[in-house]
């Protein structure tokens, strides 16, 4: 039996924060930090952004190990026992504990009709990024499958460094279910124009192998051969863990508004935690950086006794080509829109409401205004095009 005063199951950017939050309240408390995966927490989004466009490695690593955690990789967590305070690992090491959080992160999502294939990458880890980008490096050709959040970004990242690429979704426009319906169709053109051989409206319904290639078989009886496919399609929360030990869970792991779950030893943050937003008023689960940094380190408080509500509105970002945005909030392409454009499609604000109050904000090309597009969601006052037209630019 090991023990300590701190332990962590995951190994992400959500743990991290958590061991410099505890260290902001308990400088001498031991923290343990067990991940499956073989490397130590990193920021994850730069593996299909900043590294395709001549970040470094070494700029990536968090590291972790100046907060004095100790950190267990390679190493997965398969059983909590809240009644005795222990986690057992695969090797059925035993783990002591007096606060335990749950940072388990999510898994992708994968294609139902798949063979296993070195080839085929559910892009997530450094490990992904690192295949993708020797393959790159030997001229491969790629299809990504996906059209929502990661799959554009990837292959605007791809096309930027010389890589034939198709992007494939079964949706009639790019990120269809975020952007206006006009700004979609714009990112359809926008993409071509770009290098990126854009298939909407077709379904991957097999990959296979065949030869030197693999076959992306879609609905339109359409196949694509190509030597690298890269599956973007979203992730699963990894609750397993969690509703094995007994706590409630819906669309992640249940928490309170300080994090802790129905267990009072156990916390959970980063993607797979559920949580109360204050800004808008109902729960939610949010898969983005932002809220996994800044969710982390306020679980890391309340696990080391400083009592602190989590009341941060998580903001998201991309880049694609040479366009960019910031975005916080609910982005839902089926809510009211108004669009406030200095220029169409390439700068400008749009805003998403709900019974005239606006529940998310999205600064295509438009920086340094994320705190204002908190302000005014949190503020829940009425709104209308007349009022929001020009409103943000006016704070600055």
């Amino acid at each position: 039996m090991e023990d300590c005063k701190y332990l962590v199951v995951g190994g992400g950017l959500a743990a991290d924060a958590a061991a410099r939050g505890i260290r902001d309240v308990d400088r001498t408390g031991s923290i343990r930090i067990v991940s499956d995966e073989s490397d130590p927490p990193y920021d994850r989004p730069a593996l299909s952004k900043a590294l395709w466009a001549g970040g470094r490695i070494g700029k990536i690593w968090r590291h972790t190990d100046l907060t004095g955690a100790e950190l267990r990789l390679n190493t997965r967590i398969v059983a909590i026992h809240p009644a005795e305070r222990i986690a057992i690992d695969t090797n059925g090491r035993g783990y002591g504990y007096e606060r335990l959080l749950l940072a388990t992160g999510g898994v992708p999502r994968h294609l139902a009709e798949t063979d296993a294939d070195p080839s085929v990458i559910y892009f997530r880890a450094l490990a992904d990024f690192r295949r993708a980008w020797r393959s790159a490096s030997l001229g491969a050709e790629f299809a990504v499958i996906g059209g929502g959040f990661l799959g554009p970004e990837i292959s605007a990242s791809l096309a930027m460094n010389s890589s034939r690429v198709s992007m494939i979704f079964p949706g009639q426009c790019i990120g269809e279910r975020l952007y206006p319906r006009a700004l979609a169709n714009f990112l359809n053109v926008y993409f071509r124009k770009n290098g990126v051989n854009v298939c909407f409206g077709e379904r991957v319904d097999r990959i296979y192998r065949q030869g030197e290639k693999l076959i992306v078989h879609t609905n339109c009886d359409d196949c694509k051969a190509v030597d690298v496919v890269i599956v973007g399609i979203g992730i699963a929360p990894n609750v397993e863990l969690a509703r094995t030990a007994g706590l409630v869970v819906r669309s992640g792991v249940v928490v309170d508004e300080t994090l802790r779950t129905s267990n009072p030893d156990i916390y959970a943050a980063g993607d797979v935690a559920e949580f109360p937003c204050f800004a808008l008023g109902r729960r939610l689960r949010i898969e983005h950086a932002d809220n996994a940094g800044v969710m982390g380190r306020v679980a890391g408080h309340n696990m080391a006794g400083r009592p602190e509500p989590y009341r941060h509105l998580p903001s998201f970002s991309s880049d694609l080509f040479d366009l960019g945005y910031e975005a916080v909030g609910e982005i839902d392409s089926g809510m009211e829109i108004i669009e406030d454009w200095d220029q169409k499609f390439r700068k400008g604000v749009i805003y998403y409401l709900r019974e005239s109050r606006v529940r998310g904000v999205l600064l295509w090309n438009t920086w340094g205004l994320l705190d204002a597009a908190r302000d005014l969601i949190s503020s829940r006052r009425v709104q209308s095009a007349g009022s929001l037209l020009g409103f943000l630019k006016e704070v600055v």
